[in-house]
């Protein structure tokens, strides 16, 4: 083991020679002799970590997992899995995210950088035992200090490096289901949403615009004119965005299959013949997304769509998800004829089921190809959890080279620590049930501490059938998101906002505009949380310490100013709620809703009908939001509300850009300065504004701890 300092807040510790998975951007380069702190250590074939909890430690991360936001009480898996059945006995979803933080008497944070399969028992086997177990001896383990669970946070993501930023379009409502089968039903989808009056600013597509599945292909008889309806589409504010999977179809004349072969593109087998696997087109080669020549081949080819006019794709099947392969399709054939000579009793008929259950993501097929990487051949099981990581690094360099200068949105669904810098994600295939509602609500800061910002889940549920309540109570949580995308199978029951009665459709209305006059605070808040290393959506117990706020998870913060304690029950008009201060409870029906109460300190019942949502402001800070519009491009701004909650002073920073380009990065940005201050029955609103900013008017609305009621109009 050899240890390194990375900062006055991070030590590296280094053991064997480990695989580089270029999740860490600044590693350490001066070896040092630093003691391996907090864990009890046994190294071999294994690496294995053990740790006693405290009665009231908390463990908080892993990303991108099922249960809880402390993670205590399970086995966590890291290994991305293509399951789309997020049950609360699973042990891994899509995303491999190996940060985590005890917060407790010792108070640290940990990150593993190892890029196969980490098995965590947090305190399962024995309660108050931390047992983690490292299928490997080659590893990075990062322990990273702070004074507290926010500080640590920080001090990791500083490591990692700063988030990706999507264009601001991409904080507008996406529709999407698989499918939309043709580019009639596209367009006329589009107008619908126009004709109602409904926010969208995009359509994601699915597997049907493809020509038999293939990438960066078009179907003539399903989308025979797809540049001229995209474009058209785009000249009403709703940008299309297509799915990208990484299988590649085997099949002659196919140009991305050909030039594949031709270069020796695609991850091999044990003979170094292409890999052959099979998903939606059926037969299919794998990119070798590892080989850098590989993935500059693959990120190129995007562009075939962006010259038609496409500015945003989703990566999806890319843990790598495996129908079945070659191999295992003939073992399991082989296994079915012996059993159709017997009689099936329970036993038999059991082993029938699972040769067939076990065709798909076999752990002998991701120990059956290989990738050429520059340190030599790879078992692709011993890099597993890099690969749809290095799917979307293959399309962000890709418009990098096609466009250095313009954001292009992309998301992914498989994923590892390093892919936040150049993608979002989303949570994967869930399901319409209510359990998955509070599941995304305690998925989204866990996310957020591992770097993924641009993150969302499939609002009202991919696969199962949406009941209206529960599609309106998943849109009020969903706005609060950065993706803010409804997504459902096909087979299941349509879940566009219109696809209900009349009130559910005029509710869901309601909220998405509610989303569209947010955009000024949201988009302010993503960005200072990618500016400043730290995370958008938050537990309570990040920003308060009282004996309630650890065992709350359904609120979360939103930014700096805000509080949200969603519904998330069937047949609830309401819910309790527990506030570590006074704030200010905003009632919305709808963004000119003025229902406003302060609220005490403590636990409250609050009444919310089905209709409603809540907005806590907290104390002394401020909420901006605009006026909705049809999409993004036509959000005005000039004039914004300025909702706060003063007790004595309060300042806000509201962040802008053009949205579009990458001149963030060089300062080009505007800041508008707010602060308000009250002394006895005086208040002053000084308002500084720099940069090229666009607000011409603040409308100011200002309630004081007592509930008083102050409004003003202010020119800036």
């Amino acid at each position: 083991m050899k240890s390194y300092i990375v900062n006055k807040n991070v030590v590296r510790y280094e053991f064997g020679k480990p695989i580089e998975t270029y999740s860490v951007i600044e590693k350490g380069v001066s070896e040092s002799d630093i003691e391996f702190k907090y864990f009890q250590l046994n190294l071999g074939e294994e690496i294995k970590l053990k740790y006693n909890m405290g009665k009231k430690d908390i463990v908080y991360g892993l990303g991108e997992n099922i249960r809880g936001i402390n993670k205590r009480g399970w086995i966590y898996e890291s290994f991305c899995t293509d399951d789309p059945n997020h049950a609360p006995d699973k042990k891994s979803l899509y995303g491999a995210h190996n940060f985590f933080i005890v917060d407790g008497e010792k108070k640290f944070g940990v990150y593993i950088d190892f890029p196969s399969k980490i098995i965590y028992d947090v305190g399962y086997e024995k309660k108050d035992k931390l047992e983690i177990t490292i299928e490997g001896k080659d590893a990075d383990i990062y322990i990273i200090n702070g004074e507290t669970v926010k500080e640590i946070v920080q001090n990791f993501l500083k490591i990692i490096g700063k988030g990706y930023v999507p264009p601001k379009w991409a904080f507008g409502y996406i529709q999407s289901r698989w499918s939309y089968p043709t580019e009639e039903a596209v367009e006329s989808l589009v107008n619908e949403f126009i004709e109602r009056d409904i926010p969208c600013d995009g359509i994601c597509l699915d597997l049907d615009y493809m020509d038999n599945y293939k990438d960066f292909s078009l179907s003539d008889e399903r989308f025979p004119n797809f540049e001229e309806v995209t474009r058209r589409l785009k000249s009403k504010g709703v940008k299309i965005i297509p799915i990208i999977d990484a299988g590649v179809k085997i099949e002659d004349e196919y140009d991305i299959y050909e030039e594949g072969i031709e270069n020796d593109y695609f991850v091999i087998d044990k003979d170094r013949k292409p890999f052959v696997a099979a998903v939606w087109p059926g037969k299919v080669h794998f990119p070798d997304f590892l080989n850098k020549d590989a993935r500059k081949w693959f990120g190129k080819k995007y562009k075939c769509l962006i010259d038609k006019g496409i500015e945003g794709f989703w990566n999806d099947m890319n843990e790598p998800a495996i129908f079945y392969s070659e191999n295992g399709i003939n073992d399991a054939y082989r296994n079915i004829d012996e059993l159709r000579t017997k009689e099936l009793n329970i036993d038999s008929f059991f082993k029938f089921k699972d040769v067939v259950l076990g065709l798909s993501n076999s752990m002998n097929d991701y120990k059956g190809f290989y990738h050429k990487t520059e340190n030599g051949i790879v078992n692709h099981y011993d890099i597993h959890n890099l690969y749809g990581f290095n799917m979307t690094k293959a399309a962000a360099e890709g418009f990098e080279e096609i466009d250095s200068n313009k954001r292009f949105l992309l998301f992914s669904r498989a994923s590892f620590i390093g892919a936040h810098r150049y993608g979002g994600i989303w949570t994967g295939d869930n399901c319409s049930w209510w359990e998955h509602l509070i599941l995304n609500m305690k998925m989204l800061p866990s996310i957020n501490m591992c770097g993924f910002i641009y993150s969302g889940a499939d609002t009202c549920g991919f696969g199962s059938n949406v009941d209206p309540e529960l599609a309106i109570r998943w849109n009020q949580l969903s706005i609060f998101a950065p993706l803010y995308r409804n997504h459902s199978s096909m087979g299941t029951r349509n879940q566009e906002p219109f696809a209900f009665d009349e009130y559910t459709e005029k509710t869901i209305k309601n909220i998405i505009k509610f989303r569209y006059a947010m955009i000024p605070y949201l988009y302010s808040e993503y960005m200072k949380a990618i500016n400043s290393s730290d995370m958008l959506i938050k537990p309570l117990s990040f920003e308060y310490n009282d004996e309630f706020v650890s065992q709350i998870e359904d609120q979360l913060l939103v930014g700096d100013s805000i509080m949200i304690a969603p519904v998330y029950e069937p047949n609830k008009s309401g819910r309790y709620v527990y506030l570590p201060e006074d704030m200010l409870l905003w009632k919305v029906k709808k963004y000119t809703s003025k229902d406003f109460d302060v609220i005490n300190k403590g636990h409250n019942y609050i009444n919310l009908d089905l209709n409603e949502f809540a907005v806590f402001i907290r104390k002394n800070r401020m909420f901006v939001y605009g006026e909705p519009a049809q999409n993004t491009e036509l959000l005005n701004n000039e004039t914004l509300n300025v909702l706060a909650f003063v007790a004595d002073r309060a300042e806000y920073d509201l962040y802008d850009d053009d949205g579009i380009s990458k001149e963030y990065l060089l300062g080009e940005h505007s800041n508008l300065n707010i602060t308000i201050t009250l002394e006895e029955d005086k208040h002053t609103i000084v308002v500084k504004n720099s940069g090229n900013n666009k607000v011409k008017e603040l409308l100011v609305t200002i309630i004081t701890a007592e509930g008083k009621i102050i409004t003003e109009k202010v020119n800036v």
